[in-house]
């Protein structure tokens, strides 16, 4: 039992020599002030002889829409020589702004008069006959494209008339070509 007492006394000795596990660390100390490095030095920087230009901001994509009226006679597909003026003096010269042409879209309309079959049928062939025009004037075909809208898209409604000629003549602003061309402006 003796052994026990000397074995405890001597490790209580060690603990308060050595202090406990749980006493809390004591901080380390400051460290010493010391001299502040020098600023560095102003570097010199060139002067410019002119302004610098900005550089150019890239041109965004241009779309024209033109929508032609009075392109095509009731029941025709045909472009008449008033509609090919017409073209020359909104499309063919407006092309002439872009430098790249990304796409043209010629899109026919018909109006309600007629089975929507052969409605269909007429708005594209009047695209297609605004298409090459476009193609014999110098527009590169691979790209146009034609989509015919028969009589799905008026501009104009008119009351059912007696008169079928002053209808043909009301409906004459759906028989239209819309030409849609997007492209970058040079």
């Amino acid at each position: 039992m003796r052994t026990k007492k000397a074995l405890f006394g001597a490790l209580c000795g060690v603990a308060l020599f050595t202090g406990c596990a749980s006493d809390t660390p004591k901080p380390a100390p400051k460290p010493e002030a010391t001299a502040a490095a020098p600023a560095p030095a102003p570097v010199a920087t060139p002067r410019a002889s002119a302004p610098a230009t900005p550089a150019p901001a890239p041109k965004k994509p241009a779309v024209i829409n033109l929508a032609s009226t009075e392109l095509f006679e009731f029941n025709k597909a045909t472009l008449t020589s008033e509609a090919r003026a017409k073209l020359d003096a909104e499309v063919i010269a407006k092309l002439k702004d872009f430098g790249e042409i990304r796409y043209v879209n010629v899109n026919g309309h018909a109006d309600r008069l007629g089975t929507p079959g052969y409605n269909q049928r007429l708005s594209e062939k009047r695209a297609e006959a605004v298409r090459a025009y476009l193609v014999s004037k110098g527009t590169d075909a691979g790209k146009v494209e034609v989509f015919g809208f028969g009589k799905t898209l008026p501009t104009k409604s008119c009351p059912d008339q007696k008169d079928r000629k002053s209808l043909i003549e009301c409906l004459a602003p759906n028989r239209r070509v819309v030409v849609e061309v997007q492209g970058s402006p040079r």
